[in-house]
């Protein structure tokens, strides 16, 4: 393949990237768009302080890992194996999260609180707000568990 080749074919593909991402704005606010293409805090962490693995009820799977310091959540990252939609809110949790002590992060997420991060979710997408928040929250409980007995942390998967 020539060079001129591979420039059109990246021209094509960028083409059909943009009208993707332009229909997706019919339905996701700017913000979600975002997130989707940058992928914010999407990683896993190491040796993390706290973590929970939870599967939906559309079969998507979520993990959260916890990085915190003084009960501040230093550090918030996800993974996932599901849709858009679901790695968007993921990306919302954690970026609500990141920063909060653990106190203030238990108040403030909620499915709600990750829809209106978004600017919105489609009625259909709604559980993936929920994944994301539940498996927040237990990333929460395990740290807190961890924090009473550290020796919990050997034996996490």
């Amino acid at each position: 393949m020539s060079g001129e080749e591979e420039k059109e074919i990246e021209e094509f593909l960028k083409k059909i990237e943009e009208q993707i991402y332009e229909e997706m704005r019919k339905i996701y606010g700017q913000k979600a768009i975002e997130l989707l293409k940058s992928q914010v805090n999407r990683k896993r962490l190491e040796k993390a302080d706290g973590y929970a693995k939870v599967k939906g009820t559309c079969g998507d799977t979520m993990e959260m890992f916890l990085r915190v310091n003084n009960d501040v959540i230093e550090e918030c990252t996800f993974e996932t194996d599901g849709c858009g939609s679901t790695q968007v809110c993921g990306s919302a949790a954690t970026s609500l999260a990141q920063g909060k002590t653990i106190l203030e992060a238990l108040g403030l997420i909620s499915a709600d609180n990750i829809i209106k991060f978004l600017g919105g979710l489609p009625e259909s997408d709604i559980h993936c707000a929920q994944l994301a928040a539940e498996t927040l929250r237990r990333a929460i409980a395990d740290y807190l568990g961890n924090k009473s007995a550290p020796w919990r942390k050997l034996y996490r998967p």
